[in-house]
């Protein structure tokens, strides 16, 4: 059973594999580094998260206490103003954050219909740069080159981090199915790289293991 899931996908842009550009793996898993300017590639669930996760400090314990939530987004929990808001204090992010994607309609569109608006809602808070229609020259010691609406743009960040998508992870798969021995069967993201689910894979593997 191989179960192997995903690698990231590594798009095929000039510079690429220069020394500022970082994977959501590469940050999220592996805790690299990451400057206080930073460009996002792929403006999907995976940025949108990898957006939040960059512009909060990481030295502040989360969750958060309600207290500090309710200041942020303008609640008044004794109610004493008009209809329990009062003015919200602005948060302070720890990063400039660029959120980039090559589709020309709204970041953020694909996000889930009930709590799409909150993960929108916070990076705009957080002072977010979004941007659609990106074509992605080069990137380079100077920064990542763009052109958006025909107007060519320098970004001059300290990190790139690629959340742009992943490939299945198949590398113990036979490249053709075995005449003999054991046979090969796969699940989870190893089988299917996109819209990753744990409940997916979970059913995968518990369906297999009742047919087998």
């Amino acid at each position: 059973m191989v179960a192997t899931g995903i690698r990231t996908r590594k798009p095929a842009i000039p510079g690429i594999d220069h020394p500022k550009v970082l994977s959501y793996l590469d940050v999220l898993r592996d805790g690299r580094p990451v400057g206080q300017r930073v460009a996002i590639i792929g403006a999907g669930g995976i940025g949108f998260d990898m957006g939040e996760f960059l512009v909060h400090d990481p030295h502040v314990v989360l969750p958060v206490p309600a207290a500090h939530w309710m200041q942020e987004w303008g609640v008044d929990p004794l109610v004493v103003s008009p209809g329990g808001l009062q003015a919200p204090v602005p948060p302070q992010p720890a990063r400039q954050v660029w959120l980039l994607q090559r589709k020309t309609t709204r970041p953020g569109a694909g996000l889930g219909k009930t709590s799409g608006w909150v993960h929108r809602a916070t990076l705009v808070r957080n002072g977010v740069t979004m941007l659609a229609g990106v074509q992605y020259d080069r990137i380079d010691d100077a920064g990542l080159h763009i052109t958006v609406g025909g107007e060519q743009r320098l970004l001059e960040v300290d990190n790139v981090v690629i959340c742009a998508g992943q490939e299945s992870l198949v590398e113990l798969m036979p490249a053709e199915g075995p005449t003999h021995g054991p046979r090969f069967h796969k699940i989870g993201g190893a089988a299917l790289a996109a819209e990753l689910d744990a409940k997916r894979a979970i059913r995968e593997g518990a369906e297999l293991a009742a047919r087998l």
